[in-house]
């Protein structure tokens, strides 16, 4: 809004100035009216061009705002939920080393217990091999868990990098905006 209000006071002011150096060169010289007319006309014409430049930079100067704002906030929600994910699978990485650990506990007790002779050791061994069975289930769904959210990050950063790349891009175009109006 304030480019708004900036570009109406500029517009105004031009208009001020241009009523005032005709009001003058009019009442200075009434005997050159002919020859003042075609330069105030081609003045006119150029304070019209730069008043119509001056106000289609303001909605463009929105437009890029609005886009910026936008990127920033997709941005905002893609880091988010990146760090939901990175959380995520720290604690699948976590759960898949218990499973490991477990897994291989078992396994070095079932060799124990299969060497044995007694009867007990025999029963043990077959329970050990039911939680064998379990746990090796469990360590492969936590690997599978671990590999979906692993790709999910990689995604999920690749996704931030290209929405960043945009948000550079109108950013430069701001910057080009701006240059261009302080130029005039």
């Amino acid at each position: 809004m304030r480019v708004l209000t900036i570009e109406r006071v500029l517009v105004a002011g031009l208009l001020v100035v241009a009523s005032a150096a005709w009001t003058a060169r009019v009442g200075a010289q009434p005997s050159q009216a002919p020859d003042v007319l075609p330069a105030l006309l081609t003045e006119v014409r150029g304070l019209r061009a730069a008043m119509e430049q001056m106000a289609s930079a303001g909605p463009r100067i929105q437009l890029f705002t609005s886009r910026l704002q936008l990127q920033e906030a997709r941005i905002g929600n893609m880091v988010r939920r990146l760090d939901t994910v990175r959380d995520s699978l720290d604690a699948a990485q976590k759960n898949y080393l218990r499973n490991e650990v477990q897994y291989k506990q078992i396994e070095a007790a079932l060799a124990d217990h299969r060497t044995s002779a007694s009867p007990e050791a025999r029963e043990e061994a077959k329970q050990a091999e039911f939680m064998l069975e379990e746990v090796k289930r469990s360590v492969a769904s936590s690997k599978q868990t671990v590999d979906r959210l692993a790709a999910e990050e990689m995604q999920l950063a690749g996704e931030i990098a290209t929405e960043q790349g945009r948000w550079t891009e109108i950013n430069g175009r701001l910057d080009e905006l701006e240059k261009l109006l302080s130029r005039r």
